[in-house]
């Protein structure tokens, strides 16, 4: 179904919420902030998952907002029961702990569309102060392609697409690989990285995530991936056969040591909203590396790396952007196309023999 074929339908029916949270006060103040938004039609609410089937069997929602510790059954059961009885777009409400981190990092596997975080203390108001970006997550959620999120990856009966003659021209070039994503790109990620061979080039990423989440991110995919995949540390080589990830809380950046590449992993505002931002990324992917490297937007919300997408483009890089038909929210890889940032554009099943053919070229 097109994405903006389902929200103008949404316009008229208005989309129908269920909060499933065994905290009183984060029932009331999300189905508050939620029904003061005009698209938002309906908001049920229930105190565990046990609670929440039954209400699911008379009237299925459209977005689901889940909490991951509940009483009589966790949340991460309970998505896989939705997902296994009639896939429905899941958000994930997570504590910004390390037992909360691992476990959404595993719900983004078994499908889930995205995840909120929120602290121990202060919920009531962290809550309202984060009402806008909550409201967007169900939004995006409720017009989401979900079958670019539950499905299995397949096999490439085609050859990728080929590289244009300006960017064949360059390819003995690519030494290092850009990858910035958002909404979606934890699964993107998965199916990217686990289908590389060993030694791919040395591959940099930004995926929009908070601090321990891409922690245990990067631990999950080490242990499915044939490379090797870890948090960047400050002064990480960048190798073939390595990919690194932003940790989150912080912007991560490109630099030249003797012939090679290291990342910086530093502090700093939030840049688009976000830390790390894919942007600061890019645009020092762009001033160090130049024509060297390949740069890769895919499935988010937003509009995070367009521009510095374009820049790489600009310095010579070789640059992509994820097709609409595989994303499942196509915001940041729109920008991208639009702004005339990406090259090219790819199906998500053909990232990683692309990035192999800029390698092997």
């Amino acid at each position: 179904m097109h994405t903006g074929n389902y929200m103008n339908s949404l316009v008229g029916k208005g989309i129908n919420v269920l909060i499933v949270d065994d905290s009183a006060v984060v029932r009331q103040v999300m189905s508050d902030l939620l029904l003061a938004d005009s698209m938002i039609a309906d908001v049920a609410v229930a105190a565990d998952p046990i609670f929440a089937m039954r209400r699911m069997e008379k009237s299925w929602p459209d977005v689901v907002l889940l909490d991951v510790e509940m009483p009589r059954m966790d949340g991460l059961t309970f998505l896989k029961q939705i997902m296994e009885k009639r896939p429905t777009p899941v958000i994930i409400c997570s504590s910004l702990v390390e037992k909360g981190a691992d476990v959404t990092v595993r719900a983004m596997s078994a499908g889930a569309f995205g995840f909120i975080t929120k602290p121990k203390a202060g919920l009531k108001d962290f809550l309202l102060d984060s009402a806008n970006d909550v409201v967007s997550v169900v939004k995006a959620a409720a017009s989401a392609k979900l079958a670019n999120i539950v499905r299995k990856p397949q096999p490439s009966a085609v050859k990728p697409p080929p590289i244009t003659r300006s960017a064949a021209t360059r390819l003995p070039l690519r030494k290092v690989v850009a990858i910035g994503t958002s909404t979606g790109g934890t699964q993107a990620l998965e199916r990217i990285l686990t289908s590389l061979s060993e030694q791919p080039p040395g591959i940099v990423i930004v995926q929009h995530m908070p601090e321990k989440f891409t922690e245990m991110f990067a631990q999950r995919l080490n242990s499915l991936c044939r490379i090797e995949v870890k948090e960047a540390a400050d002064q990480d080589v960048v190798l073939p056969g390595r990919a690194l990830i932003a940790p989150g809380g912080r912007h991560m950046q490109l630099v030249a040591r003797g012939n090679g590449y290291v990342v910086t992993v530093n502090d700093g505002p939030l840049v688009n909203r976000h830390k790390p931002s894919v942007d600061v990324l890019f645009r020092s992917v762009a001033k160090t590396a130049g024509a060297d490297a390949a740069g890769f937007i895919l499935t988010g919300m937003g509009d995070d790396g367009a521009r510095g997408l374009k820049e790489m483009r600009q310095a010579g890089a070789v640059t992509f952007a994820q097709d609409e038909q595989s994303c499942v929210v196509f915001g940041m890889p729109k920008e991208a196309i639009e702004m005339g940032a990406a090259e090219q554009q790819v199906s998500l099943d053909d990232v990683a023999p692309t990035i192999e053919n800029l390698w092997r070229h």
